[in-house]
């Protein structure tokens, strides 16, 4: 079934020596939420002595006045980028006075949504723009869903790289055309094949009651302060979480065929009135609700699990940077925060993760279909919800498969990229992690 993609990366190695995958630039962002002693969100300002929430490149805020975002550069190692970002959070905490980082995805909302305090960014027009931003999201989407917390990985091949694969396809076009067209190959194949990730990873099969604010809902009860789905893997990436639970009535999806299909979606999406969101308005007595009463109102509003980057120059609208200058890196954003890991993940995850990023690229990647696109949300949610459910069948080119059987599949197909990440390593560091999840595949 992958036997294209093992193709692809042995001509590579012939080429150009089994290092061409080795060099690439991982990225990490985590979100933390600061807590007071009793777990209740901090209703305390941005702290002063960390810097400028508006302009600092490395730690600012996300939803949230108290949702922290810890951003590391793009770094040759994911080593280096762990512990950049363990420097970060060590740095916070020496600034914080008696408060806490809140160490999971699924934030505890004691007091209701409305204690959630929005973001402040100054009285600027850019600070004013993106706290308006985030109070239009708290209208449309409820604020509780918008301080789950998450682990964004990106990821990006080296120059070398993409100039042995455009020579090996025989390619003549610019290099940045063929290098996004490939990376929207590697996005369709990080969503086709994106279940995986909170299979494996995902770390909140449970969520405390005052998340849901008395809304009824289909999880058991674990005990009197807890919901939880018996085999779920990450309630995060479910309906009553990240994902956008509403696009279907909004009538949105954005179109990953191309770079310009994606850029034309998202295009249509903030230019088009929903009349839902315009029942909130968009200036009352005074006072702006949203940016605007579009489908989208700026393209980040769009909620998506993976996303293709290209670095913004001053205030450069996202799409704008990608169509001006292609796409620079892939940001995956399924990974739950690593509960077991003070920096939120693993050095074994990475590893699986660079591993997976060089597989999805060299695979087959066709357009996604209406039917599979309907596959993949099944398979997402079904995973979130049970995905260590024994006997699970997975939705796979218009039949069912076992989830085992196509994770122990993908594992096995990408035991080769390992390897060549490896490159006869001392301990195999990249072999050992796949093994560890081909461990966690055969025993849920």
């Amino acid at each position: 079934m992958y036997s294209h993609a093992k193709q692809r990366l042995s001509a590579l190695t012939e080429a150009g020596g089994s290092t061409l995958l080795k060099g690439g630039l991982t990225g990490l962002e985590k979100e933390s939420l600061r807590v007071g002693p009793d777990g209740s969100i901090a209703q305390t300002p941005h702290p002063a002595a960390i810097g400028s929430a508006l302009t600092h490149p490395w730690i600012t805020t996300d939803y949230s006045e108290a949702l922290l975002e810890f951003i590391t550069p793009p770094m040759t190692s994911a080593t280096a980028a762990r512990d950049y970002l363990r420097d970060l959070q060590h740095f916070v905490y020496l600034q914080l006075e008696g408060e806490l980082l809140w160490s999971s995805s699924m934030p505890c909302v004691v007091e209701g949504g409305d204690s959630i305090p929005i973001a402040r960014y100054g009285t600027s027009n850019l600070g004013t723009m993106k706290t308006v931003y985030r109070r239009g999201l708290g209208y449309r989407y409820g604020r509780t869903m918008q301080v789950i917390a998450g682990v964004h990985y990106n990821y990006s091949f080296t120059e070398t790289f993409w100039r042995s694969l455009q020579q090996l396809e025989g390619d003549s076009r610019p290099l940045q055309a063929f290098v996004s067209e490939q990376y929207f190959g590697l996005i369709r194949n990080l969503q086709r094949f994106g279940w995986l990730v909170p299979y494996l990873f995902g770390t909140s099969p449970a969520v405390c009651k005052s998340f849901l604010a008395g809304k009824q809902t289909t999880l058991a009860e674990f005990n009197e302060n807890t919901y939880f789905s018996p085999h779920a893997t990450s309630l995060r990436m479910c309906d009553i979480g990240y994902q956008n639970s509403l696009e279907n009535e909004v009538g949105f999806k954005a179109s990953y065929d191309s770079l310009d299909a994606y850029v034309t979606s998202l295009g249509r999406a903030i230019e088009t009135p929903s009349p839902r969101f315009e029942e909130i308005g968009v200036k009352v007595d005074g006072s702006y609700r949203q940016l605007n009463a579009n489908m989208l109102q700026i393209e980040n509003e769009y909620y998506s699990s993976v996303r293709p980057k290209q670095v913004p120059e001053l205030n450069e609208k996202p799409t704008l940077a990608l169509q001006r200058r292609g796409v620079r890196y892939v940001e995956l954003r399924s990974l739950d925060i690593n509960i077991f890991d003070p920096q939120g993940i693993s050095e074994n995850q990475c590893r699986f993760i660079e591993t997976f990023m060089a597989f999805c690229l060299l695979h087959d990647s066709p357009v996604i279909s209406r039917q599979e696109r309907e596959e993949i949300d099944y398979n997402l949610d079904a995973v979130a919800y049970r995905g260590r459910e024994p006997g699970l069948q997975l939705q796979h080119n218009g039949d069912t498969l076992p989830l085992q059987q196509w994770a122990a599949g993908l594992c096995e197909a990408m035991e080769d990229f390992a390897d060549s990440f490896d490159n006869n390593e001392s301990g195999n560091p990249y072999r050992q992690s796949l093994q560890q999840q081909q461990a966690a595949i055969a025993d849920p």
